[in-house]
């Protein structure tokens, strides 16, 4: 019998903790699918962050480190200019990324370093309780945030693709979602192409991942897609910020 489909071997055995209808096993699966199909699964290192991706380490078959919060910008770029041979990820949640580690993700895309982030929105603090994140909608409600998201007192969500499209240092930024079938293959294209930008030296790669938090939502697995696609999305519009590659989409 033929095999028609098999686990990526850049993933362990081990069972995820993630909730059910979280994105990030499906990201660590595209992850790992895109570094197995550029035969870079022994030269890969993940930086992952303080969040619900906290073990990621334990779910990859490759190299990983833990970083401070927020840190991991910071981390690979330390790792890259070591060895500018491996190719180094990223990997973080929006309360990581957006909020104490806005710093570290703005000096890195503008210094263009050679690394490849992916960045998972889900408008919410996830491990942590469900507190209102920068990323949190306008409206929408967080256990710092009871009535929702006031943008006359907790200021506007920060659309973070938009804003690291302004510096000159990246070379490719799209935002993508994993809510259908087609939104799922979309996003695997994004993230090998980001890994195929930081391969060839062109620059700072990222990749946006709007997904649901079910848990912290109170919605079920479906309704959370669902939302995703009708209140997120909206906000967060998917598609290409900038790519200095030359190759559209």
């Amino acid at each position: 019998m033929s095999v028609v489909y098999e686990k990526s071997k850049a993933l362990t055995d081990v069972k995820l903790h993630y909730c059910p209808g979280c994105a990030h096993g499906i990201v660590h699966k595209l992850l790992a699918e895109c570094l197995e199909e550029m035969g870079e699964t022994g030269n890969a290192i993940a930086c992952v962050p303080v969040g619900c991706a906290v073990m990621a380490n334990k779910y990859f078959n490759f190299d990983a480190i833990q970083c401070a919060h927020g840190r991991a910008p910071a981390t690979a770029t330390g790792i890259k200019r070591v060895d500018p041979s491996k190719i180094v990820i990223t990997y973080q949640g929006d309360g990581d990324l957006a909020s104490i580690g806005t710093c570290e993700i703005v000096h890195a895309a503008a210094r263009g370093e050679k690394v490849t982030t992916i960045f998972i929105n889900n408008g919410i603090y996830g491990m942590t309780g469900g507190q209102m994140a920068p990323t949190t909608l306008p409206g929408m409600k967080a256990t710092t945030a009871k009535k929702g998201r006031d943008v006359n007192v907790q200021g506007n969500p920060i659309r973070v693709s938009e804003m690291l499209a302004t510096l000159d240092g990246p070379a490719y930024i799209e935002r993508v979602s994993v809510t259908t079938p087609g939104q799922v293959a979309q996003t695997k294209k994004a993230i090998m192409k980001a890994l195929k930008v930081q391969k060839e030296g062109l620059g700072f790669g990222f990749v946006e991942v709007v997904s649901s938090c079910p848990t912290n939502w109170g919605l079920t697995a479906v309704k959370a897609m669902e939302y995703v696609r009708e209140k997120m999305i909206p906000y967060y519009p998917l598609g290409v910020f900038k790519d200095l590659t030359g190759e559209g989409k």
